[in-house]
């Protein structure tokens, strides 16, 4: 990072330009990885980095000017955005999903107003307001990442630790989920592998028909 932050400053003088250190910002990326390789350190993160969003939003939630409708696309774009943001990447398991979806369910029964002893249920809510349920809108957001990761270089990092297989002998037992074993089932369940993956992502409009799919796939999971 230092000499990052001195090839920027030596190329910033060679045109007559000085960063300025009381008006310079660090930023970083902010995705707890886990060393065990889960996603429930950075799933509780984004619940809580969420929850404040949400509360920093109140006046809206309890005004009376705003409609029910304005009031949930304010929570997609300011909240739901907080809570899904790098869902792409996420190991995510049954509790996971389930976490999610309860904190989703109790911010839109807030904004709808909806409190004991008046019930809905949960199915209900997501399709009076148009919310995929989350399950299918992590599979979604994960599909359409996979599509513009593989059309980028092969020389990708982001492509290379996407596609890479390691080798090696593992632990006796239930090997733990990933990503990649994720991303494999639902390959499996569609009939496709890794170069056709690659193939079809080329084609912008192909991959967004084959998106479909494993969306299709957490709809019928849920009928049964």
């Amino acid at each position: 990072m230092q000499m990052k932050a001195a090839s920027v400053a030596a190329v910033s003088a060679s045109v007559g330009l000085s960063i300025h250190k009381g008006k310079t910002k660090v930023l970083k990326f902010k995705v707890i990885i886990d060393e065990q390789g889960g996603s429930d350190a950075d799933v509780k993160a984004r619940i809580g980095k969420a929850r404040v969003a949400l509360l920093q939003l109140k006046n809206i939630w309890n005004s009376k000017q705003l409609s029910a409708n304005i009031k949930v696309r304010i929570f997609n774009t300011n909240v739901k955005a907080v809570l899904l943001y790098g869902a792409e990447t996420w190991r995510t398991t049954t509790t996971t999903i389930n976490k999610v979806q309860v904190f989703i369910n109790s911010c839109l029964s807030k904004i709808l107003n909806i409190h004991w002893p008046d019930t809905i249920s949960n199915s209900l809510l997501c399709e009076r307001k148009n919310q995929l349920p989350a399950e299918e809108e992590i599979r979604k957001r994960r599909w359409k990442w996979i599509g513009h990761t593989l059309r980028k270089s092969s020389n990708c990092i982001t492509r290379q630790a996407l596609t890479w297989n390691p080798e090696g002998k593992r632990k006796r037992g239930r090997p733990k989920n990933t990503l990649r074993r994720i991303i494999e089932a639902d390959m499996k369940t569609m009939n496709n592998n890794w170069t056709e993956l690659e193939r079809i992502a080329q084609n912008r409009v192909g991959w967004r028909t084959l998106e479909s799919g494993p969306c299709s796939l957490t709809r019928s999971n849920r009928r049964k």
